[in-house]
């Protein structure tokens, strides 16, 4: 592991561009209606957990679902360990992504949960360089709509997002920072990471 701060903060970055261009790669089976498609989907279960009026572990419970169905979660959470991915083991990575699962489902659940009363409508799709871009907007009651964004690849396999944009607010980013200053506060200790992550979800 990277122990140096300073160190860390200069690979990640450079990392960052890296992964940024590695992410998304070439959707040569993936259109924009078939991305459009998941993400209608995706929005559907969104909007039937929100109206159901279950309690907020059960929607917790649902939201890990809907995440572990429709994201690439094993991209996202490589990604936001950055340049420590490459020193994790393999036990190290899928413990990690089981509770960076659960997490990243929790703490967007919380998001996702304000919009009780309101919906989410999905408008538009298009291909950005090798990955597809689908526009949708949460209406809220009282509040001005805004604007949340999908990004789809099938670099998994199958068509999957692999980021999320909730006005504006990149979840890869968001997420790199978060982790990454999790591990400088723990001396790069991943495992100390893990623990940690499971006692937040």
């Amino acid at each position: 592991m990277l122990n140096n701060p300073s160190r860390r903060s200069f690979l990640s970055q450079i990392s960052a561009v890296a992964l940024a261009a590695a992410v998304p790669m070439p959707a040569f089976a993936l259109s924009a209606s078939s991305a459009k498609s998941l993400v209608d989907k995706l929005v559907a279960d969104i909007n039937a957990v929100i109206d159901s009026g279950k309690s907020e572990s059960a929607m917790y419970k649902e939201f890990e679902r809907i995440f572990a169905r429709y994201a690439d979660v094993p991209t996202i959470a490589r990604y936001a360990l950055g340049v420590d991915a490459r020193s994790a083991s393999a036990a190290q990575m899928h413990e990690f992504t089981k509770v960076f699962q659960r997490y990243i489902s929790v703490k967007y659940g919380k998001r996702f949960r304000e919009f009780i009363g309101g919906k989410i409508v999905v408008n538009s799709a298009r291909a950005i360089k090798s990955f597809i871009e689908v526009k949708t907007t949460a209406h809220l009651r009282g509040e001005k709509p805004f604007e949340v964004v999908f990004l789809v690849s099938d670099r998994s396999g199958s068509a999957r997002f692999f980021n999320l944009f909730i006005e504006g607010i990149n979840m890869l980013l968001t997420e790199r920072t978060e982790i990454g200053a999790m591990l400088d506060q723990r001396r790069g200790d991943l495992n100390a990471v893990i623990a940690d992550l499971r006692k937040l979800s």
